[in-house]
């Protein structure tokens, strides 16, 4: 039997983080996992199936949207910052460490995709962390971008940003452009039809819009977590990767998780990006419950 509960905590700039903090039916104090959503989305976007089935291992789960996004606070909305996330995630590891039936010497954290970059910073940069799994995680915006925008199409994208900054500079709020579209002529960040299909499942009304402010697509492009995997360690590094994937990229995963040190360990799963959470859900949740077993029970 395990419990959801709607929960908030404070973050900086007067900001509140709303997550699920979901508990195991035992009596505690229980190790615990912090999770998060990845780019643009919200704890809607299929993390639940995971956050349930860590509590069903035993563990206490705090699932956050990050700020701007679903029941976060944050302005403007639909602004990806990742380290402003990043600094957000600190206070989640915070919160669970104040929770009574939480033992705090014990916490794991979990991204995905663009959080599964961060789980790599976090994991080099905050030892209050027993472990880390990065599933199908960012590794290099540069080399990510260099593989999904044609070489010709560069030049128009930094336009758009050029645009974007002296817009904001003569007091316009930042420009938005699209998530995900399959309409050539609206600009939008995902085109696949696998990353359509996920972003525009169902989601309750007023959680989530089809949008992202331009300058997180810089942003992005700006973000390297690959840079901090070998310090990582000796915080243990669980990455999951797909072995088609066309998004984070599976070779650039694979030549991140060679630089990582011991302790480590790669699950590679079959299909492409957006697999974890539909037809591989079962291989990647069972290889992530096992890493938080093995490390903090």
């Amino acid at each position: 039997m395990v419990t959801k509960t709607d929960v908030t905590f404070p973050a900086e700039g007067d900001v509140t983080l709303g997550a699920w903090l979901f508990r195991p039916e035992k009596a505690g104090p229980h190790p615990a996992i912090t999770m998060a959503h990845g780019y643009a989305g919200t704890k809607e976007h299929g993390i639940e199936p995971f956050a349930r089935a860590f509590a069903e291992a035993g563990f206490v789960v705090l699932v956050h949207d990050h700020r701007s996004f679903g029941a976060s606070g944050g302005e403007p909305r639909a602004d990806v910052d990742p380290w402003r996330q990043i600094a957000d995630w600190r206070r989640a590891i915070s919160y669970l460490e104040l929770l009574e039936d939480v033992d705090g010497s014990r916490i794991g954290l979990w991204g995905t995709s663009y959080a599964g970059g961060h789980a790599i910073v976090l994991g080099a940069t905050d030892r209050r962390l027993r472990c880390v799994v990065a599933q199908v995680p960012t590794i290099s915006g540069f080399e990510q971008g260099l593989r999904r925008i044609a070489p010709d199409n560069i030049p128009a994208l930094e336009r758009t940003f050029d645009e974007d900054e002296r817009a904001q500079l003569a007091g316009e709020q930042p420009r938005r452009q699209a998530i995900v579209s399959d309409d050539p002529a609206v600009p939008a960040a995902y085109r696949s039809r696998d990353a359509i299909d996920f972003y525009l499942q169902l989601i309750p009304d007023g959680i989530w819009e089809n949008e992202v402010t331009v300058r997180s697509t810089r942003a992005a492009r700006m973000y390297e977590p690959g840079a901090w995997i070998a310090r990582v360690s000796p915080t243990p590094l669980l990455m999951v990767v797909a072995a088609e994937d066309r998004v984070t990229v599976t070779d650039l995963a694979l030549a991140a998780y060679e630089r990582a040190l011991e302790p480590k360990r790669l699950a590679l799963i079959p299909g492409g990006h957006f697999d974890p959470y539909i037809g591989q859900l079962s291989a990647a949740a069972t290889a992530a419950t096992a890493w938080f077993r093995e490390h903090l029970t």
